[in-house]
């Protein structure tokens, strides 16, 4: 009786710290991610509230906690109000990962966030809005089509790694890290490409293009309800960078450090560079997006998948 008890006590702290972490690291990467933009553009960014504007972000809750809850005439109530959270709660599911190292731990995440697209197409669906229900179609066609050079880029580390879960494929990069080797350096590429525009990031974010579509799926949405959208983009880009690393930069294996700081630092710094990208790249057409998973990344992944069988098999 007392193991139990204590397993759920463990539990519950490590979710309690889990959501914790997702609060203050979305908090963060709003930050960083204004600091970063301003520097491309030659300026300052938030200074005015901390030091260099580091408790905007803190303002922005508060704003955002008082601001008021309006839910407009006509929208499906079920949808409309479950939305945030089928945009949230997959995302937070897989840090479930930190308390225990799963034999299918590449699949459990796949999986996960992959559901994140149900909470976009509700709210898109439930709003009545024409606008938002653009955008949750557009977002529902460009996930199910890059998951699936972003699935390719991922077998194609599984199996140079010869397993699904997360510690063995970090312990297989002792020697050399996975994106130092040819094939699995396009894998990373393609891996990349296809999480951004997973996590609808420019130049692969027109499910809430402004200038076609307002605001896109969350047109009609509010005060903390607006915001969980946004923790959910936050979360999932850092999810996304946090896979690219353990799966091809070696995870949280570096020298002299400690293991969490190695995993941040190259977490972190993907996140940077999707940033980077965002605030460099202009925006695709429909079209063009979605020609460029289907005729390019989509059968390059699969070469480089068949290439890498080959490498195996040498």
């Amino acid at each position: 009786m007392i193991i139990p008890i204590l397993t759920f006590i463990i539990m519950v702290i490590v979710g309690a710290a889990a959501l914790g972490f997702i609060a203050v690291s979305a908090m963060f990467l709003i930050w960083w991610e204004r600091k970063v933009s301003a520097h491309i553009q030659t300026r300052y960014g938030p200074m005015r509230v901390g030091w260099h504007g580091a408790l905007q972000s803190v303002a922005d809750v508060i704003k955002l906690l008082l601001k008021e809850n309006i839910t407009p005439a006509g929208v499906d109530m079920l949808a409309w109000w479950f939305a945030p959270f089928f945009a949230v709660v997959p995302s937070v599911m897989v840090f479930a990962l930190v308390g225990r190292d799963l034999n299918i731990g590449a699949l459990y995440v796949m999986a996960l966030t992959s559901i994140c697209v149900l909470g976009i197409f509700m709210a898109g669906w439930g709003s009545n809005n024409k606008y938002s229900l653009l955008g949750g179609m557009r977002s529902a066609a460009q996930i199910i089509s890059y998951e699936i050079p972003l699935i390719l880029a991922l077998v194609t580390a599984v199996m140079f790694a010869g397993t699904l879960s997360m510690q063995k494929i970090v312990e297989a990069q002792k020697g050399m890290w996975f994106v130092f080797q040819p094939n699995m350096a396009v894998a990373f590429l393609i891996f990349l490409i296809a999480g951004t525009a997973e996590v609808n990031r420019t130049p692969f974010d027109i499910p809430e293009a402004e200038s076609e579509l307002v605001a896109g799926f969350h047109t009609e949405y509010s005060g903390m309800k607006f915001a969980m959208f946004f923790l959910g983009e936050y979360t999932n880009m850092f999810i996304i960078s946090a896979l690219a690393a353990v799966l091809f930069l070696g995870g949280w294996s570096g020298p002299f450090l400690p293991p969490v700081i190695w995993f941040l630092i190259k977490t972190y710094g993907i996140v940077t560079l999707l940033m980077w990208i965002r605030w460099t790249l202009p925006r695709l057409r429909v079209d063009q997006l979605m020609g460029f998973a289907w005729k390019v990344l989509t059968p390059l992944a699969f070469v480089n998948l068949a290439v890498a069988g080959w490498v195996l098999l040498r």
